[in-house]
């Protein structure tokens, strides 16, 4: 029987929660130039002389606190996920998982697709915002291991989903569960990312030359701050939220110089000005992980409690919830 394989494929996850298991990760992850956008030489020196010293040992212990018994919340809910959408699709297909950096790795993946004679992929980058350092570094990876095979099988790629009804479902239904009209206020928290890449995406301009935090349009199709912003007009009209009632920020941010209003001031601010009870769900994550559930879950919490808040909580992701399963699935199989 012919088969088509179908690549999940995430950021990834270190193996371990130990300084050297996290400081290969980062070095992995950090020495892309899609993700640190510099020359190679120069990023090297950062990455493996400056940012990687410092940062394995305060991420270890980060990891160690989100760790499960049976590995990274990650790689656990990817699995589950898996498995789910692999009884789904059913014989026809061969649903894989492959991370772009640590393992089980994109590479290793496409190289069962070798040594199988699979003749069709389907590649699903798990983030429904397009980034360059995300979907964009996966197409990258992919097409350069398919380069040099003398039988290259067909490659079909699934594209940005932040709008999409089925998505948009997904995450109104998780959001539902924790009665959002109980809550003063809801912060929609994306992942950050540098203004440079957000600008990289319409011309090396900024966004308020193209409306990028009102609509979508032929000019920022690919521009990550457009995407967020319409995923979250989608979801409030979808949860009848007023305006007044949530707001747009990112989180994760490694300088100044990145995508704002940023997370923790916003909470901050909030608890401030009297806001009680709080939630925040975070629509760019599909799969819990250090940024969900210790960032947001832990440090956010802890920020908003310590400046007046009363009650706060946050949105677990889709993780392999059966109506994202059922979304997936319909996008396998209208490929």
């Amino acid at each position: 029987m012919k088969k088509t394989a179908v690549i999940l494929s995430n950021t990834g996850t270190p193996q371990g929660t130990s300084v050297p298991a996290v400081r290969r990760y980062l070095k992995e992850f950090l020495g892309d130039g899609r993700v640190i956008t510099m020359p190679g030489l120069l990023r090297k020196l950062l990455v493996n002389g400056i940012i990687v010293p410092f940062r394995a040992p305060k991420s270890a212990k980060l990891y160690e606190k989100v760790w499960t018994a049976v590995g990274s919340p990650l790689l656990v809910h990817s699995q589950k996920l898996q498995n789910k959408l692999q009884a789904k699709l059913g014989d026809e297909y061969e649903v894989m998982l492959g991370m772009r950096y640590g393992n089980p790795s994109l590479k290793s993946a496409l190289q069962k697709v070798r040594r199988n004679n699979i003749e069709e992929v389907i590649l699903l980058p798990m983030f429904p915002q397009y980034a360059s350092s995300t979907t964009g570094t996966i197409k990258e990876l992919a097409h350069q291991e398919l380069a040099d095979w003398n039988n290259i099988p067909a490659l079909k790629t699934i594209g940005q989903f932040y709008h999409e009804a089925g998505l948009i479902a997904c995450f109104a239904t998780n959001i539902g569960k924790k009665n959002p009209q109980e809550y003063d206020h809801i912060i929609f928290s994306y992942h950050g990312l540098p203004l440079r890449h957000v600008n990289a995406t319409h011309q090396g301009k900024d966004c308020s030359h193209f409306n990028c935090t009102t609509e979508v349009n032929e000019h920022n199709a690919f521009c990550y701050r457009a995407a967020c912003y319409a995923t979250t007009r989608l979801l409030v009209e979808k949860l009848d939220l007023q305006p007044e009632k949530y707001t747009v920020c990112f989180q994760s941010r490694f300088s100044r110089s990145w995508l704002s209003p940023f997370a923790d001031e916003v909470i901050k601010k909030k608890a401030k000005q009297g806001v009680k009870k709080l939630l925040v769900v975070s629509p760019s994550f599909v799969t819990d992980c250090l940024e969900t559930i210790m960032e947001i879950g832990h440090e956010y919490k802890e920020l908003f409690l310590d400046n007046g808040g009363e009650k706060f909580d946050w949105v677990p992701s889709l993780n392999d919830n059966d109506q994202w399963v059922e979304f997936l699935a319909d996008k396998v199989n209208g490929v």
